[in-house]
């Protein structure tokens, strides 16, 4: 199956033939559905906070800071923003000279002042059209506007990452983009006693360069204004990370003799996530912010988690000492089942229920020694998102988990009826501990759940492939975790996913 060359390829990749012919049984064999216990909802796998116990957790973050404690800010930036700009190619690509009426880009062309990158817009146009965008505009020449937003000829938009667009407008003339308000964000949100704040951007090789030259403006006047410094890191998605493409009958597909390999998804970004030097971890998707008028909530329910995760940690730890040492009794015991049921909706399987204080104090620990995320939750309101779930674990316990559609079985009457009764979604913001009781970094692909994966349908210049995506990096990847669910407000989850989404007023600078 495997020439001479492959097996090169192969370990310039850092893949071993073992992983190569794993993945290829994979796509033999298929993903299997999640066995689920049920939608998790308030009061079962979703916490909801009083007033009191808000202000106790952000308390206890601001005392994790003064005391030295370590964080970072973790933010997918890869991410191209074409998708954002799908239906204004497809009028530039269309035949229609004229946006239907109500369309997305009749729609955006009607509030066109309103959008951030709008002064340099019309100074582009002044420049290569001599005209301005209104006055293009009322001439009917609305293929000009929407190609000078996404073309290479124009700003380019649809080639850039979404990290580096123009998102918010200001009242001084100032324009940040994604990358600025996370900085902005991180610096409110999560600065050491140091003064210092770290953040770690993932990004693709091939906008690198311009995520480097972005921050070396953009840091300077931020650290001035905010009176902090940054620690800013990159990494890009390792080779090694990469699945290998298939044709429809599971053999391996080929161009020009060579195997094809294709990104495995942001689940393989928990290599970057492991790589990080800290024992709180922000992660945060770069579209989700908001200019400065508009952040309070924001800022305000970022600490709420990450104070909640620390007293969580805190009992954690308390309670494993108990168990690690052997120095506990069924009082004892019993405490902490009701801590492990209560707060972080484990529920134990029967048969661990009649076993010997040691055996019960042994699952316990098991369960206690592994990375911790504390999860905001939204009320579902129509966006899209992965849900809250309770689900089954291999060992017979149920647990939080956030699922995607694809990981439920449709066909199941009782899983459909589950899903009926979800109430909330996963808006990605979340907090993590990840060092161990020693002060060890946690080894976190140990914790990856492999089946949880998926297979899509790809094509490479005409041809037909399969192509699997890695388990994600808040769903499987994040599998074997400690998760607790935590309702957060609406208005802490702004993401920018169409360009329509910048003219809400969440995305609007107050003046």
């Amino acid at each position: 199956m495997l020439t001479p060359h492959d097996h090169e390829v192969l370990a310039r990749r850092g893949v071993t033939e073992s992983q190569l012919l794993e993945q290829v049984d994979r796509f033999k064999s298929g993903f299997p559905f999640l066995r689920i216990a049920d939608s998790a909802r308030l009061g079962a796998g979703i916490t909801s906070l009083s007033l009191q116990e808000e202000e106790e957790a952000i308390t206890r973050w601001n005392s994790y800071l003064a005391d030295g404690g370590r964080v970072a800010k973790f933010v997918p930036a890869s991410g191209a923003a074409s998708r954002m700009f799908k239906s204004l190619f497809a009028f530039v690509d269309g035949d229609a000279d004229t946006p239907a009426d109500g369309s997305d880009v009749a729609r955006l062309l009607a509030d066109v002042e309103r959008l951030p990158f709008y002064k340099e817009l019309d100074a582009l146009l002044l420049k290569t059209k001599g005209k301005s965008v209104r006055q293009l505009l009322d001439e009917g020449r609305f293929k000009d506007v929407v190609a000078a937003i996404i073309l290479p000829e124009g700003l380019n938009y649809g080639n850039l990452p979404k990290g580096l667009l123009s998102f918010h407008a200001y009242p001084d003339g100032s324009v940040r983009t994604p990358v600025e308000e996370q900085l902005v964000e991180g610096a409110q949100s999560a600065t050491g006693k140091d003064g210092v704040v770290k953040l770690h951007f993932t990004v693709s090789g091939n906008h690198r360069a311009l995520f480097e030259k972005k921050l070396s403006e953009a840091i300077p006047a931020i650290e001035k204004r905010m009176g902090v410094k940054f620690d800013v890191s990159m990494s890009e998605q390792k080779p090694s990370t990469d699945t290998v493409a298939v044709n429809p009958d599971n053999t391996l597909f080929r161009e020009n003799g060579e195997l094809v390999f294709r990104p495995g998804g942001h689940g393989a970004l928990i290599q970057n996530l492991n790589d990080i030097d800290s024992e709180v971890i922000f992660i945060k998707n770069i579209d989700n912010v908001v200019p400065d008028s508009r952040r309070d909530s924001t800022i305000y329910y970022k600490k709420v988690l990450a104070g909640y995760l620390i007293e969580l940690h805190d009992r954690i730890f308390k309670y494993y000492a108990y168990l690690h040492s052997g120095d506990y009794d069924r009082k004892i015991l019993d405490e902490i089942v009701d801590f492990a049921q209560s707060k972080l909706s484990i529920q134990l399987p029967d048969y661990i229920k009649g076993k010997s204080d040691a055996e019960l104090a042994g699952f316990l620990a098991s369960k206690f020694n592994r990375p911790l995320r504390v999860a905001g939750m939204v009320r579902n309101e129509g966006e899209p998102g992965g849900g809250p779930y309770l689900t089954y674990n291999s060992d017979g316990s149920v647990s939080p988990q956030v699922l995607e559609s694809t990981q439920i079985d449709n066909s199941n009457p009782e899983y459909v009826r589950m899903v009926s009764r979800a109430t909330h979604f996963n808006p990605v913001d979340l907090v993590c501990y990840v060092t161990d009781f020693e002060g060890r970094h946690y080894d976190l692909p140990r914790y990856v759940d492999p089946s949880t994966g998926f297979i899509s349908e790809k094509s490479l210049h005409g041809k037909t492939l399969r192509a699997l995506e890695l388990p994600g990096l808040w769903n499987g990847a994040m599998s074997d975790w400690t998760t607790v669910f935590v309702e957060v407000p609406i208005s802490t989850f702004n993401p920018v996913k169409t360009v329509n989404d910048l003219l809400r007023d969440a995305h609007q600078s107050e003046k």
